[in-house]
This record gives structure tokens, sequence and C-alpha cells, in this order.
């Protein structure tokens, strides 16, 4: 049986450090990159802008966002489920986010040695490797 899908837009967030946004949300131990599900009809393009509005007070324009891709991994936070994310890569301002809605907390992370933090699936194996490759780390 085919596990159900939590479909998201995350953001593949860097400083101009090349740190990554990392954010728990509420009662969860889990590190992941910003973002959110996506709204029926919801462009995640649309959906990731207005998740990192929600959740981190960011109001970045469309064209700061480039297309990375499609990734699939187990859900952090949901047992049984997948997750889905339509991932966008952005530089945001350091000192930009703060932590709101459901997010209990962010930091930025060193990409090639995110330290002890517990990280989601998809960070793990797919998105971090992927800024890892960038930054030649």
């Amino acid at each position: 049986m085919t596990p159900p899908v939590i479909h998201v837009a995350a953001a593949l967030a860097v400083d101009d450090r090349g740190r990554a946004l990392m954010v728990r949300k509420h009662g969860t131990t889990m590190f992941m990159q910003p973002g959110g599900k996506i709204e029926p009809g919801e462009h995640p393009l649309d959906a990731l802008r207005r998740e990192l509005g929600e959740e981190l007070g960011l109001d970045l324009p469309t064209a700061s966002f480039t297309w990375v891709g499609t990734f699939e991994e187990d859900a952090a936070n949901e047992p049984g489920h997948v997750v889905r994310a339509e991932v966008y890569s952005v530089t945001v301002d350091g000192a930009s986010p703060v932590a709101a809605a459901e997010i209990a907390e962010c930091r930025w992370v060193d990409v090639a040695d995110p330290g002890d933090i517990d990280l989601a699936p998809l960070s793990r194996e797919a998105l971090l490797p992927i800024l890892v490759a960038r930054t030649g780390g």
C-alpha cells in the first residue's frame, strides 16, 4: 500500500555566509527547511512565500527564488506518511527570520556540519547535501 503524501513547498534558504535556515515546529524535535503545505489550487511558490511570511516574517519577492526540484522522503512528524516537497532556493538576510505561528525555533546551521540537531529525513537525505555540493563542502 502506498503511504499518504503530504504535498509541501520548501525553501532551501541560505544567508550570505552559506548557512542554511532550519526551523522546528512547536511540539516537535526535528529541524527542517522552512515552508509548508500547499493549499488546493495554490502554486507552490505562492504557498512558500505565504508560509515564509506567516512563520518567519519574511516577505521575499517572487524573483528572488530559484526552482531546485521535487523531492520525496519519509515525513518527519507524520509517521507512515511521505512528504513531497517542491523546493526553491533563496538567499535571506541572516537577521531577518523570526519564529512565529507554528514555528518554535529557527536557526542558521553550517550545511557541512549542522551539529547535533535532529534533522528531518528530507533535510538530511536530500536538501542539505545539495547545499554541501554547491559549496564544495
